[in-house]
C-alpha cells in the first residue's frame, strides 16, 4: 500500500482543535503465511492539521488490503504511514483490532505525534 495516498479536504475548523474517529468494523486481510482471510477492525482517529481525510478514498484505500498478505503489525504501521503522509494531522492513532485465530486475539496500536511516531 506505501506510496497510496487517501485524498484530503481543507479543515473547516483549521483554528479548533478537535478528534475525528472512524472506524472500519469489517476490515479483511490475507495472513501471509497460509493464505487464509484475516478478518478484523481498524480505528482511526486524528486530530486534524489543515486536511482531513476524505473517507470515500479512505474505504477504497482499506479495501486495497483484501487480497494483501500482510502481518497484523506491518498492516497497522503502513496505515498510520500512509495516512500521515496524506494529511499531516497533529496526532493519529490507529488500532487494528483483529478476530481470534487460533484462539489468539490480537490487537496492535500505532501512535503518530507531531514528527515522531511511537507503539
Amino acid at each position: 500500500m506505501s506510496g497510496s495516498r487517501v485524498e484530503t479536504f481543507h479543515n473547516p475548523e483549521p483554528n479548533r482543535e478537535y478528534r475525528v474517529d472512524i472506524r472500519c468494523p469489517e476490515f479483511t486481510s490475507v495472513c501471509p503465511k497460509t493464505g487464509l482471510p484475516d478478518f478484523g477492525e481498524i480505528r482511526i482517529s486524528y486530530v486534524p492539521n489543515t486536511l482531513c481525510l476524505e473517507l470515500k478514498s479512505l474505504k477504497h484505500y482499506l479495501l486495497e488490503y483484501r487480497n494483501k498478505g500482510v502481518f497484523y503489525e506491518a498492516l497497522t504501521n503502513q496505515i498510520l504511514d500512509d495516512l500521515v503522509a496524506s494529511c499531516q494531522p497533529s496526532r493519529m492513532t490507529i488500532v487494528g483490532d483483529f478476530s481470534v485465530r487460533g484462539g489468539i486475539k490480537t490487537s496492535v496500536t500505532v501512535e503518530y505525534h507531531g514528527d515522531t511516531v511511537k507503539g
